[in-house]
């Protein structure tokens, strides 16, 4: 995790001082729930003025698609989302055009 992230979480932590979850809900103790964030990802995206459907599930995708593209290795991608099999995280290889457009054929260097 980037040393930002864990800075940002130890901030949140001391200042809302969760009893069970880093996340709580409405509920001390209880954790966030899926009505929840889907509400402040609406949210968001209202005030954002983005216009294209985006779900919680496209996020987890884009995610993972952008650490691949990064260089990311897929085991690691596959144990962070938490994947069984590598099969399931090979998907985002499919995303990842960016990837594709950096090989270089054999054919660029011919004169």
């Amino acid at each position: 995790m980037s040393p930002k992230i864990v800075e940002l979480l130890r901030e949140k932590y001391k200042l809302y001082k969760p009893t069970t979850y880093l996340f709580e809900g409405q509920t001390i103790g209880e954790p966030y729930s899926a009505k929840s964030l889907q509400s402040v990802l609406k949210q968001t995206v209202e005030k954002t003025g983005i216009k294209k459907p985006v779900t919680l599930h496209w996020l987890r995708h884009s995610y993972a698609t952008h650490l691949l593209e990064s260089g990311t290795d897929l085991r690691y991608i596959q144990e962070l989302s938490g994947h069984n099999s590598s099969k399931t995280a090979e998907i985002y290889t499919l995303m990842s055009t960016k990837r594709l457009q950096q090989i270089k054929s054999q054919f660029d260097d011919l004169q």
